[in-house]
Order: C-alpha cells, then structure tokens, then sequence
C-alpha cells in the first residue's frame, strides 16, 4: 500500500508537488496522468525514495519513505521496480548481463541468477535476444528490457515513468499489456503518463495531476473508491 498525506515538494522556489493527498491499496494498477511538468516524475521519485518531501508524509508498505536512511534505501528498494524515462541500459554490456546485474548486486548465488534473469526475459520475449547489445533492440524492445530488469527482482511494486514515451502505438500497446499482465498476478503498478490514449480498451483507476496539485483521485486518500 502507499498513501501520500499532504505532501508538498520543493525545489527553491518552485513547488513540484502542492498538499498531495492519496492512497493507493496493494495490487492496484495505477496511472497517474498530466501534462509535462505537472510534477509525474516527482511523485514516483518519492516513492522510490529518490527524493523527500519538503513536507507531508509518503508511506510505503507501512514505510515513512522520507525519514529513511542511507544505508535502508537499498533493501527497500528491493521491493521496487523502477522504470524511469530513458531506459539507462548499459550499452557495453549484453541484453543477458543487463538483467542479471541487479541479481549480482544483491548477491543472488550464480545459477539462480542465471536462471531468474532468463525467466524475466523470457516474460517479456526476448529471451531469443539474450546475447544482443542492447544498441541492436528496437525502442520497443529496449524499453521491455528495461522492464526485465525491473522484474528479475520480483519486486512487489512496479513504477514506470513515461514508459510508452517515443514509441509508436502498437509498441506502447505491448508495454501496457506487459505491465497489466504483472498487475494480474497481484503487482501493484503506478504508471505515468501525458497521453491519455494509452488506456484505450479499458477503465485503469487515474491520479490526476495539475501544476503539481492532485484534480482527480478516484481512489480516495482512505483507500476507498470515490
């Protein structure tokens, strides 16, 4: 579950996120929808813990996600999948070594890395790719490597920022069915977005942000449908 309680992002005089208020209960799909610069990319950096608030309380899993320490950050991490613009793919590596990196880090044994990292990648369909460099995918295809990554951990949240940014329509469709398929078996995922036809075919729940202020929550900051 996460709950945003009156939060408000500063950076100098600029405000990013005004008394933003809103719950989120575990196993939801969410989008959180607005215009560029309405503070989308501030609000899931704040779950992740990227950034703090100025004010307010960001809760994650029961999680005061402001008040962690340095050194908590990555075991609460784990329970994320982060996407962000940009797929940040390391280029001088293989589409296998990209997703077994985080494994390594965490100090998965080998084999179970191996083995994990190819199921990810087969969920997404490029198993067939595994010994490309990720210069050789298409957009698509890198951004459903950058969600393999995000997976190979089995993360019980997964955040994407814009991941349907630069793709055209059938490409987006794909990532959005990738992401809908998680969310079936029970992972909850927050999605942004500026382009509202990326919910043609179904009725996702919307968070709507405005210059920085929350203008539509169906799910209410109790939890509760409104």
């Amino acid at each position: 579950m996460i709950r945003f309680e009156r939060v408000n992002k500063d950076y100098g005089a600029r405000h990013a996120l005004s008394s933003v208020s809103f719950e989120v209960p575990a196993g939801a799909l969410v989008f959180v929808a607005g215009r560029s610069g309405a503070g989308k990319t501030t609000l899931l950096k704040l779950i992740a813990a990227i950034e703090r608030p100025s004010a307010g309380k960001v809760t994650v899993n029961g999680t005061d996600a402001g008040t962690l320490k340095r050194r908590a950050l990555p075991y609460f991490r784990r329970n994320l999948g982060l996407i962000f613009q940009g797929a940040r793919l390391l280029n001088d590596r293989s589409v296998f070594a990209n997703v077994v990196l985080p494994l390594a880090i965490t100090g998965t044994p080998p084999g179970a890395a191996a083995r994990r990292a190819r199921a990810a990648l087969d969920k997404v369909a490029l198993l067939d790719r595994e010994k490309s460099s990720p210069l050789a995918l298409s957009g698509g295809e890198q951004q459903r490597l950058a969600i393999a990554r995000a997976i190979v951990n089995r993360p019980a949240i997964l955040i994407a920022d814009e991941p349907t940014a630069n793709l055209d329509k059938e490409s987006a469709s794909d990532i959005i069915d990738i992401f809908r398929e998680f969310n079936q078996v029970g992972v909850t995922v927050i999605i942004s977005t500026h382009d509202d036809t990326i919910f043609d075919g179904f009725s996702p729940t919307i968070v709507r942000l405005d210059r920085g202020c929350v203008v539509d929550a169906p799910i209410s900051k109790h939890g509760r449908e409104s």
